[in-house]
């Protein structure tokens, strides 16, 4: 029998918790109520109780209330419930997980997938699901539900919806897929609409030599997904061939992966092949800062904007990337294409700025340490040239590295 735990405060969530645990058990489910409320009496019973939670967050629930400082106790909570939460999955005995409520019980939620493996059944009704959910979804695939309205007490509107989530979380729970185990070392490839030919043709080549390719869209929360991938272990070779989000966390455009990017697997000691797609841009949406008005613009749809990097900004691109990867322990090599760094900047293309293209590459090449080999490109990023080299290298590693 499935076993779902139900995280909330128990205090203020006291009657849509026990409308939840009367559906999960409805539905053939066993609720599990975990308690994440601090100040005021519980409604219901737990069947771990909201002392034990603060313990696990390395707090004391008397302290917290004593203190009445909101934030550090749902820091602790949220510690705690996603160290419960983390054991017993580990162990089986509990199979998904469902909370529902406001900006806390989301930030609760965030803490407990990020302990959590993907593909586990993970479901948050919250008012949050119809605002910039980032911070919360992170790198998880938490499922999210919008309830029109507040959390605040059972009526026509939220009872359905409160219905709808147990269900949908006892139907993830009874039916979970198993994927068949697949042993060979999974690759991490990176991607953008400009650089689709080149990613395409990686994950092909890929996959014909024997691996299993994971691509990741790197519109920002992909690079994060990616370097939390490699980080955990995920995965074992990176075709990180379009480094864009870099040039957005250095200008300031929407799609930044965050100061992290193009950390992880130097650390990590995994085999990288790295190139340059789509450093010729900046992302912004419909609407461009007015400090950037004077810049060559280009229309990618009629909701994202892109901005062409100046010859400025490469060169620091260039010195960051060598400097990213200069730590490495593993194998690494930097692909450059000298005919254009995406599909926009190759001859004739609109972004197209050989002298730009030629001050990244300067850069990269005098910063990289010796032992990284720098391969030259006279074609544009996506041509088959490139990604056949950055799957021959990657794939002749990997072999070297299975047994």
């Amino acid at each position: 029998m499935a076993v779902i735990a139900l995280v909330g405060a128990l205090d203020t969530k006291g009657a849509e918790y026990a409308f939840l645990a009367d559906r999960v058990a409805a539905l053939g489910a066993t609720p599990l109520l975990i308690d994440v409320g601090v100040l005021g009496v519980p409604a219901l019973t737990a069947r771990i109780g909201r002392d034990l939670i603060a313990e696990l967050g390395d707090g004391s629930l008397t302290e917290l209330r004593d203190r009445g400082d909101r934030n550090a106790a749902m820091t602790v909570m949220a510690r705690g419930a996603a160290a419960a939460l983390a054991d017993l999955v580990a162990t089986g005995d509990v199979h998904g997980v469902l909370a529902v409520g406001g900006s806390n019980a989301a930030y609760v939620m965030a803490e407990i997938c990020a302990r959590l493996p993907f593909g586990f059944p993970k479901v948050l009704v919250s008012t949050i699901a119809a605002g910039d959910t980032r911070s919360y979804v992170r790198e998880t695939d938490l499922t999210l539900m919008y309830p029109v309205v507040d959390i605040n007490g059972l009526n026509r509107l939220s009872r359905p919806v409160l219905a709808n989530a147990a269900q949908a979380c006892v139907g993830m729970a009874m039916s979970q897929y198993a994927d068949p185990v697949h042993g060979a070392p999974l690759v991490g490839v990176s991607m953008f609409g400009v650089t689709t030919a080149c990613g395409s043709s990686v994950v092909r080549g890929i996959e014909d030599r024997g691996f299993e390719a994971l691509t990741f869209h790197c519109t920002g929360v992909g690079g994060r997904t990616l370097e939390a991938l490699i980080r955990g272990g995920t995965i074992q070779g990176v075709a990180d061939l379009t480094t864009t989000e870099l040039a957005d966390d250095l200008v300031g455009g929407v799609c930044s992966a965050g100061p992290d990017r193009l950390t992880a697997a130097a650390e990590a000691g995994v085999p990288q092949v790295v190139s340059v797609g789509a450093l010729d841009m900046v992302n912004f949406y419909d609407t461009v800062p007015p400090e950037f008005s004077g810049r060559l613009l280009h229309p990618h749809n009629p909701a994202v904007t892109l901005m062409r990097t100046t010859a400025a900004e490469c060169a620091e691109l260039g010195r960051r990337i060598a400097a990213r990867l200069n730590p490495s322990i593993a194998p690494v090599a930097v692909l450059f294409p000298h005919g254009g760094l995406s599909q926009l900047s190759a001859p004739g293309g609109v972004f197209h700025d050989p002298a730009a293209d030629d001050a990244l590459y300067r850069a990269l090449r005098d910063g990289l340490r010796p032992g990284i080999d720098l391969h030259d490109f006279d074609t544009d990023i996506n041509d088959p040239a490139v990604s056949a080299t950055a799957v021959d290298l990657l794939a002749t590693w990997l072999e070297k590295e299975t047994p």
